[in-house]
């Protein structure tokens, strides 16, 4: 196997990053459903459950386009519980040259996700997220060489750049925000 995608429960897209230059015949897509990222954090069983119908269907579509799928389902025997411990099993078993991901918004799921590929020698691709206004580099390169950082002066800036509720150059309404009337209420 050339790629396995790994795709995350909060990265249900046929069109992330992830899968530029998915070839069928060589590629395949890793998905796991894992306690772990259900007990995390403080989680509603309907959020779960929301979560696990979604990840299913999505599967489910993954495999109707045509695509490998390795898909392991919480109720699996011999489910490890884990993201990290069910990568690991799956690149024994497969033997992928890489992994791709797109990039994933938890800091502790990509950093356990990498020492994994690490581990087992396997390179691991992290792909910009495209759902978002700015990418994380594109937000370091505007901090770098500032003192300080106040998210109003960002936010007026992305405005413009991305023509959110602007008025030609001016801001919608005629003012930047009601920081000082929301404070009085």
């Amino acid at each position: 196997m050339r790629t396995l995608v790994i795709v995350l429960g909060d990265q249900l897209d046929h069109g992330a990053a992830a899968f530029d230059g998915f070839d069928a015949a060589m590629d395949a897509v890793w998905m796991a459903e894992v306690a772990e990222e259900s007990t995390h954090v403080t989680s509603s069983k309907m959020r779960s459950v929301l979560f696990l119908s979604a990840m299913r269907h999505f599967a489910a579509e993954t495999r109707a386009a045509g695509r490998s799928l390795h898909y392991t389902r919480l109720d699996d025997a011999g489910n490890r519980g884990s993201l990290a411990r069910e990568l690991q099993a799956a690149i024994e078993r497969l033997r992928p040259a890489r992994l791709v991901l797109t990039e994933p918004g938890e800091w502790r799921v990509l950093q356990a996700l990498q020492a994994v590929a690490d581990a087992a020698a396997v390179p691991l691709e992290v792909r910009e997220d495209r759902h978002f206004y700015v990418s994380r580099r594109a937000f370091a390169g505007y901090a770098q060489n500032r003192k300080t950082l106040r998210m109003e002066y960002f936010y007026r800036e992305q405005r413009r750049r991305h023509r959110v509720l602007m008025d030609g150059d001016a801001p919608a309404g005629g003012q930047w925000n009601f920081d000082a009337d929301n404070r009085k209420a």
